[in-house]
């Protein structure tokens, strides 16, 4: 008997099978196999057909089972991971009435600014742990403003997973998680942030009906096993947003533990008990998939934008043919890169600088000294500088450091990066072979409530490797010291 999980990004769908009683994965398949189409009809813009992420999903379904010769009644269960911050909203019949406002859209920026400022820093800080900002609902407030044909005809909003979930079963539902991301949750109150609503003038009719993170939130329905071919009763055990599962699927469940990812751009989802929005305009505060008011646990999200988007511009504009090249040539240049800083916020605004927009930047070149492997090994500390930058604002705003784990992709596959982040850090990093799918598969099997058997299960079949900090932090500190310097220059002058 199997578990299935869908991850649903913005470039693709990605579908993972798990053995129930071993908890091991048995495939995983992506729809499609390029990307998925973006519109940007605007500059800032970014949107997508929540009927397409739909079509994918079935898809994938279909070649999973085909491929692992599985029937719809073999799979037990269903677990939903999403891109976290869209928008979609729908009629009563469940019909998209536009395309959906995705994660990376801006148009809704001045909109949670100005929120920020009506509703008062302390009052959102203490009560949502964050500014409005980009989110959710910033963006469905720009539907009423921009779009009132629309947003009167709105019945209810949905994040992504939300709509998955009715395409399976025909239920309108979210979770406390989905809506803390959404930025409509009142920490203080244990409520939807009526104030906020208020204050957006939106009404409190529009949010779905509220469903456990785990527990059978939903089941597929009889249109919904026509189209998606499982089997009409399964439940939907699980649905969380991308990061939250991706602390999941590394069992990042517990203060002081800490899901980092290194690709395009960086994450460090720090978990807390603490309900602090000290550092709200650098750091996202969302209610974690354990979440609960008695025993709160809260996933402090900092984002870094150029993080491997930066080593990705390197291959593609120095004379290397392989990252595997740029790490060789990186690594036979000293810690700190004989002066060589880098910069990585080359793409756009970084909000733990408070938004600001500084570029990448190169600096201390000796054009006599210096070469290719230089601006390499650069390029790999000023990453890993950034994430220390990053993890010096949690602390700030609270977080004890236990232990990280990231998976086993990208950056963490460079032992300069990971070596650089655990020296300077002093704890160790855990390496494991997981995807945001297996994880939300995984997941369904945690309606049962037993978080240490999972745990067991992760560390028995995912663990790759530890690195350990390096007992000479020296060099490290001194190299750290003169990259913060040269960042702080730059800030100084904005």
């Amino acid at each position: 008997m199997y578990y299935i999980g869908f991850d649903l990004g913005s470039s693709s769908i990605k579908a993972a099978l798990v053995e129930i009683s071993t908890g091991k994965s048995i495939g995983v398949v992506q729809e499609p196999e390029t990307e998925m189409t973006m519109l940007a009809l605007k500059n800032g813009w970014a949107e997508q057909k929540p009927e397409e992420w739909w079509q994918y999903i079935c898809k994938a379904t279909e070649r999973l089972k085909k491929t692992y010769n599985i029937s719809r009644t073999q799979i037990k269960g269903i677990g939903i991971a999403y891109q976290m911050h869209g928008l979609v909203v729908v009629d009563k019949a469940g019909k998209p009435l536009r395309k959906s406002i995705i994660w990376c859209d801006s148009r809704a920026v001045e909109i949670g600014n100005k929120g920020f400022k009506d509703m008062g820093e302390e009052k959102c800080t203490s009560h949502l742990l964050n500014s409005p900002a980009n989110f959710t609902a910033s963006k469905l407030k720009w539907v009423k403003e921009n779009e009132p044909e629309i947003y009167k005809n709105i019945y209810k909003f949905m994040l992504p997973g939300d709509f998955i979930a009715f395409k399976f079963s025909n239920k309108m539902t979210t979770t406390i998680s989905g809506l803390s991301e959404g930025i409509f949750w009142d920490f203080k109150n244990d409520t939807v942030a009526n104030f906020l609503l208020e204050n957006y003038g939106i009404d409190n009719a529009l949010v779905p009906d509220i469903v456990p993170t785990f527990g059978e939130q939903c089941m597929v329905s009889e249109k919904g096993e026509l189209e998606s071919g499982l089997a009409a009763g399964t439940p939907i055990f699980y649905r969380a947003g991308d990061q939250p599962n991706n602390a999941l699927a590394l069992n990042v469940f517990n203060p002081g533990e800490i899901a980092a990812t290194g690709g395009t751009s960086g994450v460090v989802y720090a978990v807390t008990e603490k309900l602090s929005g000290k550092e709200s305009t650098r750091v996202n505060n969302f209610a974690h998939v354990n979440y609960t008011k008695s025993k709160p646990r809260i996933g402090k999200l900092l984002n870094i934008n150029g993080a491997g988007i930066q080593y990705r511009w390197l291959l593609n504009n120095l004379a290397v043919n392989s990252y595997e090249e740029m790490n060789n040539l990186a690594s036979e240049i000293p810690v700190g890169s004989d002066g060589v800083c880098m910069l990585p916020f080359g793409n756009g605004a970084e909000r733990m600088l408070n938004n600001l927009e500084i570029g990448t930047r190169l600096v201390n070149v000796n054009l006599n000294n210096h070469h290719k492997g230089h601006v390499c090994r650069a390029a790999l500390e000023g990453i890993a500088f950034s994430f220390v930058y990053g993890m010096e604002i949690l602390t700030s705003d609270g977080i004890d450091v236990n232990v990280i784990r990231a998976g086993n992709d990208n950056l963490f596959r460079s032992e300069i990066f990971a070596n650089t982040v655990a020296t300077l850090i002093q704890h160790e990093i855990e390496i494991y072979n997981t995807t945001g799918a297996i994880g939300a598969a995984r997941a369904s099997g945690l309606h049962k409530g037993d978080f240490e058997s999972y745990g067991k299960l992760i560390m028995e079949n995912d663990h790759v490797m530890t690195f350990m900090p390096f007992k000479d932090k020296e060099p490290y500190l001194k190299a750290y010291q003169n990259w913060k310097k040269e960042l702080e220059l730059i800030l100084s002058t904005k």
